[in-house]
């Protein structure tokens, strides 16, 4: 097994967020290629993915070439869908050469047990989400969508994001934070083998210990937080990205 750690990022928004913080996060992916032994993107890579045929959205030419240089260096890497980017397809697989996972994963992080997954209608919040996902994720849907022109679609995806208030809404965001503690707080009772469980979408980095030697992780976000994490044998740290990697952070 390498001694190198696994990275998880979550909630980058490309798309909703400034340039610069698409430079840092390319920065941050060329360092992934370096030291990782393995990177997950724990959903909402993108504001909005979709691929229509051989049309993909192109404004992030810069991130799909920093993925595939990652993956080139040795290192997998595994997108798990969220909300906003659940939709991937034959070019991140084929071209980029990322593997998709949708819904709650079961894998191993550094040697433990660990479940990962986004965090969008898991626990008891997101009702209004949690009735629209199956229709929005459905073949049927999938193909009504496909059937508009790429730039009507990519504009109209757009204009219902709600990304915006989630970057500023702390009361929103302890919400979901609160309802996926408790998601994890299930899941490891559940299952007493698991030591890591994993998510996103709270847009609240955490690494909390529930019981000892077992945890619920968030890797938080890229809109307030420049966050990710890193697992190994030694454990799981949450970190903050500052440019360059030498100026890299332990969070507290």
């Amino acid at each position: 097994m390498s001694h190198r750690p696994v990275y998880v990022a979550s909630d980058i928004h490309l798309g909703a967020v400034p340039a610069g913080t698409e430079r840092r996060f390319v920065e941050f992916l060329d360092h992934v290629a370096a030291n990782a032994s393995r990177l997950i993107v724990n959903g909402d890579l993108f504001d909005f993915w979709f691929e229509y045929g051989e049309v993909i959205p192109g404004r992030h030419f810069r991130t799909l070439a920093g993925l595939a240089r990652v993956v080139e260096a040795g290192v997998p890497v595994t997108l798990v869908g969220g909300n906003h980017d659940a939709w991937g397809g034959r070019f991140l697989r084929e071209e980029v050469g990322i593997e998709l996972i949708e819904g709650v994963w079961r894998t191993e992080l550094a040697g433990a047990p660990s479940l990962v997954a986004h965090g969008d209608g898991l626990g008891s919040g997101d009702l209004r989400y949690r009735m629209l996902k199956a229709t929005i994720r459905s073949r049927v849907a999938i193909a009504a969508f496909r059937v508009l022109h790429p730039e009507l679609g990519i504009r109209f995806a757009r204009s219902v994001s709600s990304t915006e208030t989630k970057g500023h809404s702390e009361d929103a965001a302890q919400g979901r934070a609160r309802f996926l503690r408790e998601w994890a707080r299930e899941r490891l009772r559940a299952d007493t083998a698991l030591r890591y469980v994993v998510c996103g979408h709270a847009h609240v980095p955490e690494a909390i210990e529930i019981e000892p030697g077992r945890f619920y992780l968030n890797a938080g976000d890229w809109i307030r937080h420049a966050s990710y994490l890193t697992i190994d044998a030694a454990g799981a740290r949450l970190r903050a990205w500052a440019s360059p990697a030498s100026q890299e952070s332990e969070r507290p």
